[in-house]
């Protein structure tokens, strides 16, 4: 954690709301879009995110400022998500338009030089790993999001889930794996 970041964290712990407000404003996208991408849902992904900030200022005074900030409320976040799959099934249609106009959902950015087939392969496949993505089970999920898409390192994401080392390595094989699978299909 850089020493900026710890001073704000240190000033939120001691109940000043604006630094709060700078931690959410530092993480609010990173931690929508991994709760996007372990639901599948913008509005859910909103909740989950809003959510995750509720837990982390209510839960401040434990932090441990041992440990990076960003793996604490990514581990929140994750939880957050992960519980929300569990106790809700998959409510969307795999026939179901993308959200937004030019259909991309942040997978990545494409060149104005490309030409319209690119854009529409590119998007169909983005569409479809989305859609393999919210079929794995959520802690397959969770370990290939946090590692293909938000580029943590094997420790970190042990970090954020409270796992060894060996069991993420185990799950993102398997993950990658069923996403084959589920690709294939």
């Amino acid at each position: 954690m850089d020493l900026l970041e710890a001073k704000i964290v240190t000033r939120a712990q001691k109940g000043d709301r604006i630094a709060f407000a700078e931690l959410v404003e530092l993480y609010k996208d990173k931690l929508y879009n991994l709760s996007y991408r372990m639901l599948g849902n913008p509005h859910d992904a909103e909740e989950m995110t809003q959510e995750a900030f509720l837990k982390a200022y209510a839960n401040l005074k434990k932090y441990d400022s041992r440990h990076k900030f960003s793996t604490w409320i990514y581990r929140i976040a994750t939880n957050c998500c992960i519980d929300r799959l569990r106790k809700k099934k998959a409510d969307y249609s795999l026939d179901a338009p993308l959200d937004s106009d030019d259909g991309g959902d942040m997978y990545s950015v494409l060149s104005s030089g490309d030409s319209p087939e690119f854009h529409v392969i590119a998007r169909e496949q983005r569409f479809e790993l989305q859609s393999a993505i919210e079929q794995l089970p959520p802690s397959y999920r969770a370990v290939v999001i946090l590692k293909y898409i938000e580029d943590l390192s094997m420790q970190e994401i042990a970090d954020i889930l409270a796992l060894p080392v060996s069991t993420v390595k185990t799950r993102l094989h398997r993950g990658r794996e069923a996403l084959r699978t589920y690709m294939i299909q």
